[in-house]
């Protein structure tokens, strides 16, 4: 069953649908100078060779079955790998520019689900990388474990060992469209004999014992599943509520050490701090606006990675649940956000995600459209890199992530590097059509929480 795409990441492929629900993930690498190029597509292919992913395109199966990966054929590394030089002055406007319209593009859905463009001829030397990817092929975590793969640890690029043999690729028989969903059903089917016989003594002699406990869990099961599909019928925002295909992208950095201690200060954590901000910036959003708002309804991805699970690949979830925003005490805010995150990491069903996936795959996909563009904003930490890195020579000075709207109004995700927390902004322009005052206010809402800390972890 390895072939076939796990629960999540079908959900996520086929809502590619609707072009308004794309899972593209963008992210931007800005380099001091111009990178070797041989040594970048060395690593590139290198990636391709260990996760095997990077080298696959999806291939429809029959319904209900998912997609499965398949080895590209007519894999040319050409294709997903470009160079560009950016038109005088080149400023960083142009490498969002060049980001904005990767993030809005479509995937040629007969090659692996990746590209990526190097800019050169930026001010001061500069250059960049735009990485383009599909959200099936990876999480935030996952993809900051692939990208050790292109970086190194010094200025010099330090040698690998060779590159892992050329994968073979499997001849397509006739047969294999009907086959291999034959296959999947008969190994699912084993699948849930095994667990059911290992299981179900244990179940039973469970409720014989204790069946009021047994009831009751039950019950709180069944509702902490409803509460991860519950359909949202409207927006909590009264403004935020139109949805378009065009989208724009900004950045904002704060000290890691500041939001991190902003949190500890309120009694939450590094992410309660971000998620603070962000309520703050949207509460001065619908100030400006003469809006009063109280909760919003956000969709946060939850990591369930484990040590021992592969390169790449998706080990999350994503929860949506309300936040407090017209709350103006950021600790107040802080705590309250705390509670609520820590509610949802409880949830019971969050060992069932796959299974809870797989049902809501057999939705109709209006029903799950309509829920998904009443959510608010979305809003992703991801752990990154705590050191500096190289790549083919060039100093990495920051990078920062662009998650999906998938529906939302906006999506802000952060990705912490060495001691900065980048944030990537990807606004849909119907929701927020004046994307300089929203910045502007997500900046002062920031401002906010990073006051609760000292002034040397400010520093």
């Amino acid at each position: 069953m390895t072939d076939f795409m796990i629960n999540s990441d079908a959900f996520a492929w086929q809502m590619e649908t609707d072009a308004a629900l794309r899972s593209t993930v963008v992210s931007i690498v800005m380099l001091d100078r111009s990178p070797d190029w041989d040594v970048l597509v060395d690593r590139l292919e290198r990636i391709r060779r260990e996760v095997p992913m990077f080298g696959k395109r999806v291939v429809e199966s029959i319904a209900p079955v998912p997609p499965r990966w398949e080895l590209d054929p007519d894999f040319d590394l050409d294709f997903h790998v470009r160079r560009v030089t950016a038109p005088a002055p080149g400023t960083f406007a142009t490498v969002l520019e060049v980001a904005r319209r990767a993030e809005m593009a479509e995937f040629d859905r007969a090659r692996p689900l990746w590209e990526v463009t190097l800019i050169d001829g930026l001010e001061d030397g500069a250059a960049a990388l735009v990485c383009k990817m599909h959200h099936s092929l990876s999480d935030g975590i996952g993809a900051i474990q692939v990208s050790m793969i292109l970086f190194d640890l010094s200025p010099d690029p330090q040698a690998r060992e060779d590159l892992p043999a050329e994968p073979a690729v499997a001849t397509r028989r006739r047969l294999d469209p009907f086959l291999q969903p034959a296959r999947y059903d008969a190994a699912l089917v084993g699948k849930a004999a095994h667990v059911a016989v290992r299981t179900a003594p244990t179940l039973l002699l469970r409720a014989a014992r204790r069946p009021v406990a047994s009831t009751r869990s039950a019950v709180d099961m069944a509702s902490s599943i409803y509460r991860m599909i519950r359909p949202i019928n409207r927006c909590g925002s009264p403004i935020m509520t139109e949805r378009r295909l065009i989208r724009r992208l900004g950045t904002h950095e704060v000290s890691m050490l500041a939001l991190k201690e902003a949190g500890h200060r309120a009694g939450g954590t590094l992410n309660d701090a971000f998620m603070a901000g962000i309520t703050a910036g949207l509460r001065r959003y619908h100030s400006h606006h003469d809006v009063t708002v109280t909760d919003l309804h956000v969709t946060m991805p939850l990591s369930l990675r484990g040590d021992d699970d592969p390169l790449g690949g998706n080990r999350l979830t994503l929860m949506r649940f309300d936040v407090p925003v017209g709350l103006e005490d950021p600790a107040e805010r802080i705590a309250r956000i705390h509670a609520a995150v820590a509610a949802v990491r409880a949830e019971p069903s969050l060992p069932y995600t796959q299974a809870i996936a797989g049902g809501l795959n057999l939705l109709p996909r209006r029903y799950l459209a309509s829920v998904l563009r009443h959510v608010d904003f979305l809003a992703s930490d991801v752990p990154g890199i705590a050191v500096p890195v190289h790549l083919g020579g060039a100093r990495v000075t920051m990078q920062y992530p662009f998650g999906p709207t998938i529906g939302a109004a906006v999506n802000i995700t952060l990705v912490t590097y060495v001691d900065t927390c980048a944030m990537g902004i990807n606004v849909d322009v119907g929701a927020i059509p004046d994307f300089d005052v929203f910045h502007a206010c997500l900046v002062a809402g920031f401002e906010e929480v990073l006051a609760l800390a000292t002034p040397a972890a400010a520093n």
